[in-house]
């Protein structure tokens, strides 16, 4: 399980928040739930975003735009609209001032994952949040910026049309297939976002179309708990320990055997964070053979014991 598979199949990461607004003008949301991530795309009309750090970005259909938390922003129609709404923590809404010089149509339930001022509004938005993605993302997310734009028309291509068609069913199963969707949109966005020129992706996932490098990430992602050492990986891939070593770090940025740690300690946060697992199992899934091998490690590399980490957590 590489960092991108981990952002979508953590522990907190399913069952994602989606939802479809249509909306008339004049209309502004304040966004202040603090989630770790957001994928908005337009399916229809216009929007502006305005990020935390400033300035205004105009969307048009197809343009997707990735917020990555926690600080709040804003989607309007106009820059100079004042919000009428804030989102919260818990998706819960707060009602703004009204905007002056004009009378506001207030946001409501248009139907089953529908929300907006006017159903019948030109310009339509899909929305998905990931709330609290773990540790065994971090890597991932960090290598994005506050507010990642693909402004090209139909970016999403026919995955954001169904993702809408999809969102308004209630049927048997329905939660599964908008997750699912919403996955492939976002690995679809991601992978559009790293592989632009100065795309500022991870080390790690640059180097998995390495033919040494790739290889041999997908082994320590895939059989973690395997007591590895550079010349079992090195026979695995089939190049010396030497040669393993150099290019790992090269394209990695650390040892092989530093990065599986790192990992091993990343696997091991989320599973102390969401699951009531002893020290002991949580220990055998990532790798350590005693809780006080992990406990050492996880002390040694985090500065906060396993029990201090659950409990902060």
């Amino acid at each position: 399980m590489d960092g991108l598979t981990a952002l979508l199949d953590g522990p907190r990461a399913r069952e994602a928040f989606l939802l479809r607004s249509t909306l008339s003008p004049p209309w502004s949301i304040r966004v202040a739930d603090g989630a770790a991530l957001t994928l908005c795309t337009v399916v229809s009309g216009t929007a502006c975003v305005l990020p935390a750090g400033g300035g205004v970005h105009r969307l048009g259909p197809g343009d997707v735009a990735l917020f990555k938390g926690p600080r709040p922003y804003t989607v309007a129609d106009n820059p100079d609209t004042a919000p009428q709404i804030t989102i919260l923590p818990g998706q819960l809404c707060r009602v703004g001032p009204d905007q002056e010089g004009g009378e506001v149509t207030p946001m409501a339930d248009l139907g089953t994952r529908s929300w907006g001022n006017d159903p019948d509004g030109d310009t339509v938005l899909v929305t998905g949040t990931y709330q609290l993605p773990g540790e065994t993302s971090r890597r991932l997310l960090d290598a994005l910026p506050e507010l990642a734009l693909l402004p090209d028309p139909g970016r999403g291509g026919p995955l954001v049309a169904l993702l809408a068609e999809e969102i308004v069913r209630d049927e048997p199963g329905q939660g599964a297939v908008l997750d699912r969707l919403l996955d492939l949109t976002l690995i679809s966005v991601l992978r559009a976002w790293f592989a632009r020129p100065g795309g500022g992706a991870p080390g790690w996932y640059t180097a998995y179309g390495d033919p040494v490098v790739g290889p041999a990430l997908r082994l320590l992602h895939d059989d973690v708990t395997r007591a590895w050492t550079v010349e079992d990986l090195a026979a695995e891939v089939g190049v010396s320990r030497a040669g393993l070593a150099r290019r790992f770090r090269e394209l990695v940025g650390e040892p092989p055997m530093a990065f599986l740690t790192n990992w091993r300690l990343a696997l091991a946060a989320d599973l102390l964070r969401s699951s009531d697992l002893t020290l002991e199992a949580v220990a055998r899934q990532v790798g350590y053979g005693t809780p006080f091998a992990l406990s050492a490690a996880f002390k040694r590399v985090r500065g906060v014991s396993p029990a201090g980490y659950r409990m902060s957590n």
